[in-house]
């Protein structure tokens, strides 16, 4: 078999980042599949938040109608960020396809001990799997287009932005750039000639304020999506990709990831926080990761400062449905807090902390070299 029916969920909501249950059987029989050995067919999704995965026993040499019948179940698991694993830890049928199979057969995150305390890293490598599984969802016929709009007054960061929306998989994206008081700097303007990717570059003096420069590079955009990104930030390569999808499973009017990872750059820090849940309706969501249809966007209001939140509040205010995914793929960088539109001191992070790591230690989402 090489194409699997999609058949549409709502994708990962309700996800649960601390399972209460440990790993139930998934097995096989006429009836479809069910948990343990009993024929009862599957509860439904919610009700599978519990447990910490499901160990897929496999059908005895099914026929083609029955292959394609358990491959219909298991998808539909993988897309709604079910972890899943195989009963037979290093081989899977031969008609389950390779992606699948790969995931399946991974169960390096299985291998943490869950003992080791609240702040082991258990939770994070199962819901990575869970994230990974997701990204199996089929891809739309046409690819989608996104327009990024990002504006910029530290001209060392540009090339590595630039960098970063270049790696995005399985979109097509435009850069609309606003140059914030920067661009006569000789870094910035190499930045931009280097580039390969489509971009349209605004400038604007230094006073002006900072989302009237946003809402003129934005005013530009020709894609079928429009998303926000800051020049300071991390994002894995399929940042883009993850919130689409999510958009398209949940039917969100907005979508935007938690804040979760944190790059502390005066102290060589990097934390977690989990105290914003993901895979849920909400009115906030990290402001760099703000993604909705372009025919949805109503431009950036004239601010100096809190440029995201005021758009998503305005549009919460107005009925839009707001929907936060997981921020795996995601690291916001803190310097100083006057180096910030977002100003909170680095002892705020420290506090609300869930892990700590020393150094850069970001998900493996992040796909960080």
């Amino acid at each position: 078999m090489t194409a699997i029916p999609f058949v549409e969920t709502r994708g990962a909501a309700g996800y649960l980042r601390t399972p209460t249950a440990g790993i139930e059987r998934l097995c096989w029989s006429d009836a479809g599949w069910s948990l343990g050995a009993e024929p009862g067919g599957l509860p439904g999704v919610d009700a599978l938040r519990p447990l910490r995965g499901l160990s897929v026993e496999w059908p005895a040499d099914p026929a083609e109608r029955e292959r394609r019948a358990a491959l219909d179940g298991l998808m539909n698991l993988a897309f709604a960020g079910v972890p899943l694993t195989s009963s037979v830890p290093d081989r899977v049928p031969d008609w389950v396809p390779s992606g699948l199979a790969a995931l399946l057969t991974d169960r390096a995150w299985l291998s943490v001990n869950r003992e080791a305390g609240p702040r082991c890293v258990a939770d994070l490598r199962r819901e990575e799997h869970s994230v990974r599984l997701r990204r199996l969802a089929p891809r739309p016929p046409l690819t989608p287009t996104v327009s990024i709009v990002m504006s910029s007054k530290r001209p060392h960061l540009l090339a590595s932005a630039l960098a970063q929306i270049a790696l995005q998989r399985h979109v097509e994206v435009e850069v609309l750039l606003g140059l914030h008081g920067i661009a006569d700097h000789p870094l910035a303007r190499r930045a931009v000639e280097e580039c390969d990717l489509p971009i349209s570059a605004v400038s604007a003096g230094a006073d002006v304020p900072f989302g009237a420069l946003l809402d003129s590079a934005a005013a530009r955009a020709s894609g079928e999506f429009v998303a926000k990104w800051d020049d300071d930030d991390w994002y894995g390569p399929e940042h883009l990709s993850d919130l689409l999808l999510a958009k398209r499973a949940s039917g969100a009017d907005i979508v935007g990831t938690a804040a979760e990872f944190f790059y502390l750059e005066p102290l060589t820090t990097t934390i977690r926080r989990t105290s914003y849940s993901s895979e849920v309706w909400t009115d906030f969501v990290a402001g760099g990761t703000i993604l909705l249809s372009r025919d949805d966007f109503p431009g950036f209001e004239p601010l100096p400062r809190g440029v995201d939140a005021a758009l998503l509040k305005s549009q919460h205010a107005r009925g839009a449905r707001i929907y936060r995914t997981h921020g795996l793929g995601y690291v916001l960088r803190r310097s100083h807090s006057e180096g910030h539109t977002w100003q909170l001191p680095l002892s705020h992070f420290l506090k609300v902390a869930h892990n700590q790591w020393r150094g850069f230690r970001p998900s493996l989402l992040l796909e960080a070299s």
